[in-house]
């Protein structure tokens, strides 16, 4: 078989090399052809050597292609796979530090929250010029399985306004699917799972062993289960008072809601500091930035490491490369996804992206119907789903407005600020991302005639309820195995250290 895949955001270690590895590890995808793109230079060229390196390492005869024009790279794609974080880290940090000056404490800020819906103008403004090239030079009929958070955000608008058709992919489903088979005491194999609602607010709505319907017994499970009680109390808690398990980890979903993270001082009840991942304040940010200056540093060491081998049993759970081989070998594939709904979930509106079953052959992708989610759990989801939609409509089309409307539904943020502290935020917000929001100028030049007049709400500097110091790139080096591990794995949070003590 040969066909083109094309990573876009080709710099990221984690992503890229790990997808490539699932990719090429599929016997009948020995000749396709693989271009990177990005716009570092330098982050291209290092992971572009690297993955070289490994293709060559596994005897196969494919050159990348590697360039910094991204329509060269997109010519003629039938895949896309979409790994950008527009901004980068530097971007980043405003979505972290800027909320908090107004008490808004976040754990990652990439998916919903002040970080989150700002992240959002960011990528859909860029992931639309990016739609417009795939239209213009890749395959007709292309696939893009979209990666980038806020993956909800961003893969409404490719499907609504960048005219592609888009796929989100995420790998939430799969770390609650072991978790829940670890409470019931049985393997992740012995459970079979079904789970919907929206990306990083999916509910695990049917949990069976041997036929038998096991849902009931998760929340004993959880609250006996020596490491869970103490890492995932916000899921717990959600599980107690909803009736059904969260995908989410505790730090994400605890920023998702307006009643764990509102509180300064209650916050370190919620979460632990184990992992990144279970609440600490601005964690994916300190866990990416890590992971990019030990890369940096490091990187020659890396070329001198063993290459990834290319085999079955080393592909990830990732669904990328599970989707191409099914459409492409009409293998049969089962994974959950992130789909317009258009009914599959029918107590959420048609328009929103939603997360479900879904089957990949050389049929296509099929999304079956699930019908209801539970009512408080529809209800979790549906205020999401309006902040999502107001998000989308304001970076299309620019309107501040409506990014301030977006801001003030979010449960967090309204949980926190009053109406004149959120304008005032989307004001310093939308100043300091000048650079990535062009759709904006008009509205960045009258936010900065106000935040220039000197008649502003008081704000404080603000390291956040439980914020830990970036480790250098000479403490990372005193464990390299784990300093590797966390910068080379797209999921950061794929090996968890145990509870804090």
């Amino acid at each position: 078989m040969s066909f083109k895949v094309t990573f876009i955001g080709a710099g990221s270690i984690g992503f890229t090399r790990g997808l490539l590895r699932d990719l090429l590890a599929v016997p009948e995808f020995k000749q396709v052809e693989v271009a990177f793109t990005d716009i570092n230079p330098h982050n291209l060229q290092m992971v572009t050597e690297l993955c070289q390196r490994d293709i060559n390492e596994n005897g196969l005869d494919i050159q990348i292609q590697s360039t910094l024009n991204r329509r060269e790279a997109l010519r003629d794609a039938r895949y896309i796979f979409s790994v950008v974080r527009i901004g980068g880290l530097e971007a980043f940090q405003t979505d972290v530090d800027i909320p908090l000056k107004y008490g808004i404490d976040q754990c990652v800020g990439d998916t919903l929250c002040a970080g989150g819906i700002m992240y959002g103008q960011r990528g859909i403004s860029e992931m639309l010029n990016i739609c417009k090239d795939i239209r213009e030079v890749a395959e007709k009929d292309c696939l893009l399985l979209n990666y980038a958070n806020p993956m909800a955000m961003m893969t409404w608008a490719c499907n609504k306004y960048g005219g592609v058709k888009t796929i989100g992919l995420c790998h939430g489903v799969q770390h609650g699917h072991k978790q829940i088979a670890d409470v019931l005491g049985l393997t992740k194999k012995e459970v079979d799972i079904v789970c919907a609602g929206i990306n990083h607010q999916t509910w695990y709505v049917q949990v069976r062993h041997k036929g038998e319907d096991m849902t009931g017994k998760l929340l004993e499970g959880f609250e006996n289960h020596p490491e869970y009680s103490q890492t995932e109390k916000v899921r717990i808690d959600m599980l107690r008072r909803f009736g059904y398990y969260s995908t989410e980890s505790n730090g994400h979903l605890s920023e998702y809601l307006p009643w764990y993270r509102k509180r300064p001082e209650e916050i370190k009840e919620w979460i632990d500091l184990g992992s990144w991942i279970n609440g600490e304040t601005g964690g994916y940010l300190r866990i990416c930035t890590e992971s990019r200056n030990w890369f940096e540093t490091d990187f020659p060491n890396w070329m001198k490491d063993p290459a990834l081998l290319y085999k079955q049993e080393n592909r990830s759970e990732e669904h990328g490369s599970y989707i191409v081989e099914g459409l492409e070998t009409g293998r049969v594939y089962r994974g959950h996804f992130n789909v317009v709904n258009n009914g599959v979930i029918s107590n959420l509106p048609d328009d929103a992206i939603i997360e479900a079953p879904g089957y990949v052959d050389g049929n296509g992708i099929s999304i079956p119907r699930v019908g209801d989610l539970p009512l408080g759990c529809a209800a979790v989801c549906n205020v999401s789903i309006s902040v999502q939609r107001l998000a989308v409509e304001a970076a299309v089309n620019g309107d501040d407005m409506l990014l301030r409307q977006a801001m003030m539904m979010d449960p967090l943020v309204g949980a926190v600020c009053n109406p004149k502290e959120i304008w005032q935020l989307t004001d310093e917000m939308l100043v300091a991302q000048e650079k990535w929001l062009p759709q904006y100028k008009a509205a960045i030049e009258k936010a900065k005639g106000r935040l220039s007049s000197g008649n502003l709400i008081p704000t404080k500097q603000n390291t956040g309820a439980a914020r830990l110091r970036i480790k250098t790139v000479e403490e990372m080096a005193q464990d390299r195995e784990a300093a590797n591990r966390v910068a080379g794995e797209s999921d950061k949070a794929k090996v968890r250290p145990t509870a804090a003590k």
